[in-house]
């Protein structure tokens, strides 16, 4: 007979006693929960404790319920490891030890474990739950599903929930889904897809457990509680900087499959301090019971911040990580891994509230302690002459304290030169005794201290906020996909940068300290102490950028990285050079991905660009809306204009969007903004002109097939591409060779055969339409990196 347990539905977000959404409505029935990888190393520590103390909190209420550990392996095998985890789950120090026995009996009576592996095993899962629901004439209220296993496995299982085991009766379906959700952008991407294409977004809970800590969960609130104090200097005018932390003494044995493709930045930075980070800068919502509200004013911090890249990390590796490489995969002596085992990035928000103030974001593995915390740090315009331990001379600091380190328990710290905060609600309380300890430099005594008045694990909160249907603790697809943009960039600019190395522990001493200079991240001592053996040959590194001749013109070559130094430089100096002979310099830039890295180097780098006098043109576009991500003035407008200062009136979209229609040839776009290039441009003259190369040799949106005189004295043009969107509208050869200096900008190794066949062919511009590009006047300059010159 199936042994009936009742409970509660409603279980708290627990945001120091502020609102989230409201709960879904759930109606009285059976709760089926089954946990897929029920015996790994994640259900054995938390999960299984998570879920016996939430039936411990809310049993006797209207439900009936039961657990499932679901794994690969078949029943004889996993059932006798299944019970041994689940007899290790124990109570809370409020629960009486019979009171206690009696309930972890009852949980293992309703717990059984089920080989997961075929869809035939989900088909059986569903007519289990069926046949129960009716020998015990039950009502179904729904199905919660905790898929802890890799992340490749998400989406078979996902279908196979979707095609069997979805509740037949109304019943709510909850999936819960552990990180990593992908590897980069790309995949972020292919996986939600994927995963959209079996359950709603409603029905997904994509797990960080960092948003279950009390402590994270209490910033919002903080913030809110505290308004009165906080508005004045919550803002670039009185903060330092913001420091989000989280240092670990362990190594990574026994993980190496997994760590080693995926490194610090992917398992820490982009989720946990992510979100810390987002909760600390974004705008306060009016109402923090409104999710969606929440999740918005998240993404317009994702909007707002400066691109990511090399200049803006710092990585490292501890000094046996690469022997723990070699043994665990495998690998020969000589294989080394570039794989992070630290990270210190720094991050600017281009917002006038945060303008200049530097976010700090570092983890690693092998460090001196275990700690984690973020700390904003004010700045202190109090100079004290004769007593330097005056309260008003200390350091102004708001620290959330995630726990470990000197502490030992979860905080939020508030100098005593700052405020006094204020404290609501029953969940957190103020310590008045302390320890004698010291906190980021300053003794526990000049703090204003909270702690939670009952410390609870991050997966069982979280595990009530998914029985409850509370998504605010949760990752939402366009929360992920954000935060990948962000760091994807990064990454890629890191892929074949070496760590520092580093032995570990406190033998590390300052090895790791950074040097904040600008927008720029370094370390601050030079000289590396230790060196990994046969790190490999960078000579070619070290090559130094090369003038020459491609196709009778000018070329610069080098690598990316130098290359693109390089044209950031030349661009600056002739817009130097324009403005100081005429006093405005036009420039028509390409979009697509070739010029993001140019326009990365220009926003984080090249401070003094004249933008003030720089007018910014579109040398083609597609006729999509001006605001689709596929628009070339879209990527123009997110990669470099909305993080300079230029006047809105100096850019110049061009107008494929008229009279609600797309290019539509009776609309004009094409007139209007020749009329308008001549208008403002000295006889139709570029200053200059970037360009790149589509694989087909096309330019610009002139594509094979169009002769060199098809648009005869026009200067914008509609044309057809190959591919989608077909219509577009681009500059003519007739308005780019009118340039003072044109660029043709080649990067990559996908471009090495065609930089190949241009060497070898003479100018047959309805083949190859780049052969056209012949300024009469100007100059015409290639700049091609060694990836793309030389394969």
């Amino acid at each position: 007979m199936f042994v009936t347990v009742f409970l509660l539905l409603v279980a708290l977000c627990a945001h120091g006693g502020n609102g989230e959404d409201r709960q879904e409505t759930q109606r009285p029935g059976h709760v089926s929960v089954i946990i897929v990888g029920g015996t790994g190393d994640l259900a054995k520590k938390y999960l299984w404790q998570g879920f016996f103390q939430l039936y411990i909190n809310q049993v006797s209420s209207g439900n009936t319920f039961s657990f499932y550990g679901g794994g690969l392996s078949p029943g004889e095998k996993s059932t006798p490891v299944f019970f041994e985890i689940l007899k290790a789950v124990s109570c809370t120090k409020d629960v009486s030890q019979e009171r206690c026995a009696l309930l972890k009996e009852q949980f293992l009576r309703l717990s059984q474990y089920r080989q997961l592996k075929t869809l035939e095993d989900y088909q059986d899962l569903a007519k289990h739950t069926e046949q129960q629901l009716q020998q015990e004439g039950m009502t179904e209220a729904g199905r919660l599903f905790y898929l802890s296993v890799p992340a490749f496995a998400y989406a078979d299982i996902a279908e196979k929930i979707n095609s069997s085991c979805r509740p037949t009766s109304g019943g709510w379906l909850r999936v819960v889904l552990e990180k990593p959700f992908g590897h980069d952008y790309r995949s972020a991407q292919v996986l939600a897809s994927q995963l959209g294409s079996a359950l709603k977004d409603e029905e997904m809970y994509r797990i960080d457990h960092y948003l279950g800590k009390q402590v994270v969960s209490k910033i919002l609130p903080f913030r809110t509680e505290n308004r009165k104090y906080l508005d004045p200097i919550w803002n670039r005018h009185h903060i330092e900087r913001v420091e989000i932390v989280l240092k670990e003494t362990l190594d990574v044995k026994g993980r190496i499959p997994f760590y080693d493709q995926y490194g610090v930045i992917r398992d820490v930075l982009q989720n946990h301090l992510t979100e810390v980070m987002t909760l600390l800068t974004m705008k306060l919502p009016a109402n923090m019971s409104n999710s969606q509200e929440v999740l918005q004013n998240k993404l317009q911090i994702f909007s707002s911040l400066l691109p990511l890249g090399k200049n803006q990390a710092v990585i490292g590796q501890y000094q046996t990580y690469k022997s723990e490489v070699q043994r665990e995969l495998n690998k020969t002596k000589d294989h080394v891994s570039l794989t992070p085992t630290f990270a210190a990035v720094l991050a600017h928000i281009n917002e006038a509230q945060y303008e200049g103030v530097p976010i700090l974001l570092i983890s690693g593995k092998m460090l001196d302690e275990r700690v984690g915390y973020a700390r904003i740090l004010f700045k202190n315009d109090v100079f004290c002459l004769q007593n330097h331990n005056n309260v008003h001379c200390k350091p102004k600091q708001i620290i959330f304290y995630f726990g470990h380190g000197s502490l030992q328990y979860s905080a939020v710290l508030v100098s005593k030169n700052l405020f006094k905060p204020a404290v609501t609600g029953s969940e957190w309380k103020e310590v008045t005794e302390h320890k004698d300890v010291s906190v980021l430099g300053l003794p526990i005594s000049d703090y204003y201290v909270q702690t939670p008045a009952e410390e609870k694990e991050a997966y069982s909160e979280l595990i009530s906020h998914i029985f409850a249907g509370r998504k605010n603790c949760f990752i939402s697809t366009e929360n992920l996909l954000a935060s990948w943009g962000m760091w994807t960039s990064l990454l890629s600019s890191l892929t074949s940068s070496f760590p520092r190395i580093y032995p570990g522990g406190a033998e590390n001493g300052d090895m790791l300290d950074v040097h904040l200079m600008g927008k720029e991240i370094s370390y601050n001592s030079e000289v590396v102490i230790i060196s990994p053996d046969k790190m490999g040959d960078t000579s070619a590194n070290n090559f130094k950028v090369m003038q020459g001749k491609f196709r009778s013109a000018d070329m610069v070559s080098a690598w990316t990285e130098e290359l693109v130094e390089t044209l950031a430089s030349d661009m600056q100096e002739a817009a130097e050079a324009a403005i100081h002979e005429g006093g405005v310099f036009h420039l028509a830039l390409s979009g697509g991905s070739t010029p993001l890295a140019l326009f990365h180097r220009l926003a984080v780098h090249h401070f003094t660009f004249p933008w003030r006098n720089t007018h910014v043109w579109m040398v083609d576009e597609r006729c999509v809306p001006l605001t689709e991500p596929e628009s070339n003035f879209y990527s123009v407008h997110e990669n470099l204009l909305k993080h300079v200062k230029i006047p809105y009136y100096n850019i110049h979209p061009m107008p494929v969007h008229l009279n609600q229609r797309l290019c539509v040839e009776d609309d004009g776009g094409a007139l209007l903004y020749e009329k308008e290039l001549s208008r403002q441009v000295n006889g139709s003259s570029f200053h200059f002109v970037l360009l790149g190369v589509g694989y087909d040799g096309h330019t610009a949106s002139l594509f094979p097939g169009v002769k060199v005189d098809q648009h005869g004295q026009s200067l914008v043009a509609l044309t057809e591409s190959p591919s989608k969107p077909h219509q577009r509208m681009s500059l003519t050869f007739n308005a780019i060779n009118r340039a003072h200096k044109v660029i043709l900008l080649v990067l990559g190794k996908g471009k090495h055969d065609l930089v190949t066949q241009l060497s070898r062919v003479k100018d047959v511009p309805e083949k190859y339409p780049v052969t056209g590009v012949k300024p009469a006047d100007g100059s015409l300059v290639w700049y091609i990196d060694y990836d793309a010159l030389i394969g």
